[in-house]
């Protein structure tokens, strides 16, 4: 069987999933689509199977992906709704869920049990990189899984191979400390210089030619002078982050005071009612801290 005729079972057609089916099936895979709300599965029906259930989507595929919000729906769907237990010999679980590194490692060992491979790639890169197939994909397993899958992940991005089942959750978890921790640094800056005087779309375009220059200062920088908090990344699952960040960091014995500072922000402008706002609408709860808005300030010179 080539690379393009592997039957891929996707299983979570969200915000992610989405743009990331529309790519494999532009790379020609055949495809099984499985989803909570059927509905979102609608504008691929011309092009792939839908299925009712996830044991249903699996049976025939040789590769099963998952995108699922966290770790407790990723268990409810592998293990709860039998996807694990239907899979066919051979096949290969690539989890692309951002869940806890303990929970990939016990899959893995389930998938195992069924003569299956089993890849963790946790990806970074948010919805623009999901539809411009350039995200990055950090994958943990054995190095013969994940050759088998890089086929799938050259239709989706670039798959840096981190070690073994579990590191790619790790190397997520990393990645979520520093977007956190940097979208917190990014309000607070612009907050500062705007209340200061400056004007914060000046004191952006400066800062990305210097050392403090950054992904996240470029893209939500903007999002944050242009208040378009419509949601890439959404704050609750940024929050869920930082939460998996801290368990992650306890169990290793480790106290990181700015993931725990950048966590309990988020879990306030939740808290306030901004859920399924993007996470650099972080910027919200920093106004509301401060009573004070970007937007109305750096009109000018500080009287």
């Amino acid at each position: 069987m080539t690379d393009k005729h592997l039957h891929i079972a996707f299983l979570g057609i969200g915000l992610m999933g989405a743009p990331m089916t529309r790519n494999l099936l532009n790379a020609g895979f055949p495809m099984t689509l499985w989803n909570r709300t059927s509905s979102k599965c609608e504008p691929f029906a011309s092009e792939a199977t839908i299925a009712k259930s996830p044991a249903k989507a699996v049976a025939n595929a040789d590769v099963v992906i998952t995108m699922l919000e966290n770790s407790d729906v990723v268990e409810q769907v592998l293990v709860k709704q039998g996807a694990l237990e239907d899979l066919k010999p051979g096949a290969l679980v690539i989890d692309m869920s951002s869940i806890q590194p303990s929970v990939a490692r016990r899959h893995a060992e389930l998938a195992a049990e069924r003569s299956a491979g089993y890849v963790d790639a946790p990806v970074s890169g948010g919805t623009v990189g999901a539809a411009e197939a350039r995200l990055s994909i950090m994958a943990g397993g054995s190095e013969a899984d994940v050759d088998r899958a890089r086929p799938v992940f050259e239709a989706l991005g670039k798959c840096t191979r981190i070690g073994p089942v579990g590191s790619g959750q790790l190397a997520k978890l990393a990645n979520q400390a520093i977007v956190g921790i940097t979208i917190g640094a990014v309000s607070e800056a612009l907050l500062l210089a705007a209340k200061g005087g400056a004007d914060p779309a000046a004191v952006r375009e400066a800062l990305l030619g210097g050392f403090a220059g950054s992904r996240i200062l470029e893209l939500h920088g903007q999002r944050m002078i242009d208040r378009d908090f419509a949601p890439g990344a959404p704050a609750r699952i940024q929050l869920k982050d930082m939460r998996m960040i801290l368990d992650e960091a306890r169990a290793e014995g480790l106290t990181l005071p700015l993931a725990q500072q950048t966590h309990n922000e988020y879990l306030s402008l939740v808290a306030n009612g901004h859920s399924d706002v993007d996470h650099s609408g972080l910027l919200l709860e920093l106004e509301h801290l401060n009573g004070a808005l970007l937007g109305s300030l750096g009109r000018g010179p500080k009287e």
